[in-house]
């Protein structure tokens, strides 16, 4: 199987997980994080879940699985840990063009999910294409020394600096330069020691620009 990577906007879109465990627990903090109106269905749910639930974050549809439960989500995560289940959610959301996944078991999926590092806007997708999630998450971890707070603040610098300088109505090439200039000098190096007016100074001479982001 090869995959398609794509990163999905799922704000504001409501995304069903079927089951209440700690793994459905999981995959919904993750689509909050992204924004969805998050739906679980599930007799049973977490402490987590269920203070979730009281608080108006998720939607708890108390009930067993049917498949008219799955409503209009345009994407649905399958996470119980019985077999006739996962296996009626997959079959029931590919009927409907509804995209799924069922965890662990890349045959009854749409998409994978990749082992994921997060440093603020910058993400950092690893996958096995479903092969081996244990291999996807020791390279993540690996990756983690390599990509620290710092390429957080660095990204925050390169937007506002985007901004500014696409306003000068130069052209792509010349912009192009600018922004790799920035990115291959020793901005990281600065910021990782907090001396603030020297990564100022460095943007203003390779760019010309003056930055107001503040780690």
């Amino acid at each position: 199987m090869t995959y398609y990577p794509v990163n999905l906007d799922i704000a504001g879109r409501r995304c069903l997980v079927v089951g209440g465990g700690q793994v459905a627990e999981r995959k919904v903090e993750r689509l909050l994080q992204c924004g969805a109106r998050v739906a679980v269905l599930s007799r049973q749910l977490t402490e987590r879940l269920a203070c979730l639930a009281r608080d108006g974050a998720v939607e708890h549809v108390d009930s067993e699985y049917e498949a008219e439960k799955i409503g209009d989500a345009m994407l649905v995560i399958g996470a119980t840990d019985r077999e006739d289940v996962n296996d009626a959610v997959s079959r029931d959301c590919r009927r409907r063009g509804i995209l799924v996944n069922i965890v662990d078991d890349p045959r009854r999926c749409d998409f994978i999910l990749p082992s994921i590092l997060q440093r603020g806007d910058l993400m950092v997708a690893v996958s096995t294409g479903g092969r081996s999630p244990a291999l996807a998450k020791q390279i993540r971890e690996d990756l983690e020394g390599c990509f620290g707070p710092e390429y957080s603040v660095l990204l925050d610098i390169l937007a506002e600096l985007r901004s500014k300088v696409t306003a000068r109505g130069r052209s792509a090439a010349e912009n192009k330069v600018l922004f790799e200039a920035v990115v291959r000098s020793d901005v990281l190096e600065l910021i990782r020691a907090g001396d603030w007016d020297g990564v100022r100074v460095l943007v203003r001479h390779l760019t010309g620009e003056e930055i107001e982001t503040r780690p």
